[in-house]
């Protein structure tokens, strides 16, 4: 410390004092708030030690390469490398999985790495953490110790593919144990199917509570990570949100795998990649990225893994949050991805040049991009008939018009345009109206909300009677509120149409878009009645024409206007689909052969006369 004249110390090096004690003070108390790492030095002196007696002095050298004792003896530290430099600052739990965070290298101390498992995984606190200690049957016996979770692995396979092999069946000489251990013991002792090599500890802990097993083995700097993943889940059943009346039945469940199998069993390519991301700095999770390689474009495949790679959160647990994070326009009420839980339409998309995301344990994928017309779309439209589909297709094409539109042209019409009515229908409404207090638009937004309120009650009531409590309660509500004059018989059978046809379109997401948008047409109309209405519609289409879906325009392929299309509203038959969706710009953009039916004259002239074949263009 220096002093002033007076002898006195100054006051710079007083506070410089102060400052040193605090910051070593913050540092101690910051250590039981992270992760536990090996106490490994800069320099290269610390991690290992080696002791040594020689005349009775005793010795002790420390570092990664040899250390000298300090008297007559001499010690030799455990290593031959001068270990990496720590971060310089405490690692807090969102920052050691983060993607650019510090990576702390595994050292060969068996003691210093066995003190790690069992501070970075609470052993003294956590009751199904299991650290197992044992030694590997070689000459002379090697230490080692396995670090796994209870309830996330199976057990059967730890001990007959792990300790089994190591501790009873093992023969490795004194030549073999010189050499890379692992390399021997994975290509001599392990039945495992899979296996790598963990080389820093922030690697091992994401494998580790994934339900895979570390092995660590004395005098290696790495940990051998086996497969030994097994936990209950549930099983594969049907698909509750998108029934079908013919087609496959199955879906997706909470196992990431197996629904990745799902749908390789449905597309058996060898082109089919799934690649596996992680999401969340707290909780890794897992992402699996499946595409077709050389089908799908590659841009929007790197665009895809490119906004769930900059998701910088702590937490991402299901495929609704991950939608989320990754759409163009989080504030649009138009969804612009497609959630899916049946394996059929996710390897149906996948083979037209889309990109679908799967998170762990998660039932529902995501589809992109989206474009609007897969408002009309249905998993079951490919199963039928051209004729059936394209039915279903304009019986939703109605239903969506009905929801919207009709709540908000009976206000219109009831309030500022009676004319277009004929006159009995008129009278009809006007006398219902009779000894009704609320003008129409009121009327109108409590039947709505009314209505609403009993769906939603139905979704939260438990299945066996969540149906019949909608059902009866939507009777008596409505009956009710006649009997009482709070709304006329009319306006029930209006907004019971509406409702029923909010029910016909198959995408969840799209449902709730076309119920939200119905309240302010609502009241355009009870402000400005047709014109409202039309105001509104132009605005509407004006924000769908600028919407993007990863690039892609909302209104694909109707604006901007591709090649012509037999799948946009209307479905053609299934033998005229030559060609994939032209807005996605796949490498491949052909489906099949212009000429399916070979036995049949009419498909070959249909394909003689097809556009870019020399028919007409």
């Amino acid at each position: 410390m220096t002093r002033g004249r007076s002898g006195w110390p100054s006051l710079g090096s007083i506070i410089s004092r102060i400052f040193r004690r605090s910051r070593a003070a913050d540092a101690l108390f910051s250590l039981g708030d992270r992760p536990m790492v090996p106490p490994v030095d800069q320099s290269g002196q610390g991690g290992g030690q080696g002791h040594g007696q020689s005349g009775g002095g005793q010795g002790q050298g420390q570092g990664q390469g040899q250390g000298k004792g300090q008297g007559k003896g001499k010690g030799r530290g455990q290593g031959g490398k001068k270990a990496p430099p720590m971060p310089t600052k405490p690692i807090s739990p969102t920052e050691l999985f983060a993607p650019d965070g510090p990576k702390t290298p595994i050292v060969k101390d068996y003691d210093v790495n066995l003190h790690w498992a069992e501070q970075t995984f609470h052993k003294d606190k956590n009751t199904d953490v299991v650290i197992r200690e044992f030694e590997i049957g070689t000459r002379p016996a090697t230490r080692a110790f396995l670090v796994y979770f209870d309830g996330l692995v199976i057990k059967d396979v730890i001990w007959e593919g792990v300790l089994q092999p190591l501790m009873i069946l093992t023969e490795i000489d004194e030549v073999d144990r010189r050499k890379n251990l692992f390399d021997v013991i994975g290509r001599r002792l392990l039945p495992s199917d899979k296996y790598e090599k963990g080389t820093d500890y922030e690697t091992t802990i994401d494998h580790v509570l994934t339900g895979e097993t570390a092995l660590f083995v004395e005098g290696e700097a790495a940990a051998l990570l086996l497969e030994t993943k097994g936990w209950q889940h549930r099983s594969v059943e049907r698909a509750q949100s998108e029934m079908v009346v013919r087609g496959p039945m199955e879906g997706f469940t909470e196992a990431l795998r197996t629904n990745t199998a799902l749908v390789r069993r449905r597309l058996k390519s060898p082109d089919l990649v799934v690649e596996g991301l992680k999401v969340g700095r707290l909780s890794r999770s897992d992402v699996a990225l499946m595409y077709i390689k050389g089908l799908t474009n590659e841009k929007l495949v790197d665009e895809v893994r490119r906004r769930i790679q900059a998701i910088d959160v702590d937490y991402v647990p299901e495929s609704g949050i991950l939608e989320q994070y990754i759409e163009d326009f989080p504030y649009s009420l138009f969804p612009q991805v497609t959630a899916t839980e049946r394996p059929d339409r996710v390897s149906a998309f996948l083979s037209e040049g889309y990109v679908a995301v799967l998170i762990g344990e998660n039932p529902w994928a995501i589809i992109a991009p989206m474009t609007f017309t897969a408002f009309f779309h249905s998993p079951e439209d490919y199963h039928l008939r051209w004729p059936y589909a394209n039915f279903l297709r304009a019986l939703r094409f109605m239903a969506i018009l009905t929801t919207l539109f009709t709540p908000a042209a009976y206000i219109a019409v009831t309030t500022f345009h009676q004319e277009m009515l004929p006159t009995d229908l008129m009278m009809a409404i006007a006398a219902s109206r009779q000894g009704v207090p609320f003008p129409v638009f009121l009327e109108v937004l409590l039947m709505d909300v009314a209505f609403e309120l009993i769906r939603e009650a139905g979704v939260r009531i438990p299945n066996v009677i969540g149906p019949t409590i909608g059902i009866v309660g939507a009777i008596v509500l409505g009956q009710a509120a006649v009997a009482a004059n709070i709304v006329s018989p009319i306006l029930v059978i209006i907004i019971a149409v509406s409702a029923l046809a909010s029910f016909v379109i198959p995408n969840f997401s799209a449902s709730f878009a076309v119920r939200i948008l119905r309240f302010p047409f609502e009241a355009l109309a009870a402000f400005l009645g047709f014109y409202g209405m039309a105001a509104g519609m132009l605005i509407v289409g004006l924000h769908l024409a600028s919407l993007r879906s990863f690039g892609v325009p909302y209104l694909s392929p109707v604006a901007p206007h591709r090649a012509p299309s037999v799948d946009i509203v209307m479905r053609g038959q299934m033998w005229k689909m030559w060609h994939r969706p032209p807005f996605l710009r796949q490498r491949d953009k052909t489906r099949q052969d212009m000429i399916v039916r070979k036995w049949d004259p009419v498909a070959r002239s249909t394909a003689r006369n097809a556009p870019g074949q020399g028919g007409k263009q």
